[in-house]
C-alpha cells in the first residue's frame, strides 16, 4: 500500500520538472489551461516560478529514491509524509484566504493530504507486521 503512495508522490510532485524544462511561453499556455486568470508577463514570478517548480522536483526525486529503494531510504518516509501533509494545509488555507475557485486548488490540496496521510498509514501498517 505504501507503494501506491509513493509512486503518486513520485508522479505528483515529479511532473514539475516540466515548469523547469519547457520555454515560459508554452508554460504560461499550461498555467492559463489551469486556471490562471492571465499571463505571466513579469519576469520576478517566472524565476520564482522556476525556483518553485525546481524544488516540487527534488521533492519528488526523494519519492523516487524512496520508491525504488524503500528499505534503503525508509527513514525518508515519514519526511516526505510531513512535507506533503505541511503543503497541503499551506494550499488550503491560502487558496481559502485568496477565494480561488475549486479548480485546480482543491485537487493540489486534497493530493498532498492524500498522499501524506497514506504515507504514514502505509508505515504504521507495516509496523504493526
Amino acid at each position: 500500500m505504501k507503494q501506491i503512495f509513493l509512486l503518486t508522490g513520485m508522479v505528483g510532485w515529479g511532473i514539475s520538472i516540466l515548469g523547469v524544462l519547457l520555454p515560459w511561453k508554452l508554460m504560461n499556455r499550461i498555467l492559463l489551461n489551469m486556471g490562471a486568470a492571465a499571463p505571466v508577463a513579469d519576469p520576478q514570478v517566472q524565476y520564482w516560478f522556476r525556483m518553485a517548480t525546481g524544488s516540487w522536483s527534488m521533492i519528488g526525486f526523494f519519492f523516487l529514491a524512496v520508491f525504488f529503494k524503500p528499505e534503503k531510504y525508509k527513514n525518508l518516509i515519514p519526511l516526505l509524509a510531513g512535507v506533503s501533509i505541511f503543503e497541503g494545509i499551506i494550499l488550503l488555507f491560502h487558496g481559502l484566504m485568496l477565494n480561488l475557485p475549486l479548480f485546480p486548488f482543491a485537487g493540489d490540496v486534497a493530493f498532498c493530504l492524500i498522499v501524506g496521510v497514506g504515507l504514514i498509514a502505509g508505515s504504521k501498517e507495516r509496523a504493526a507486521d
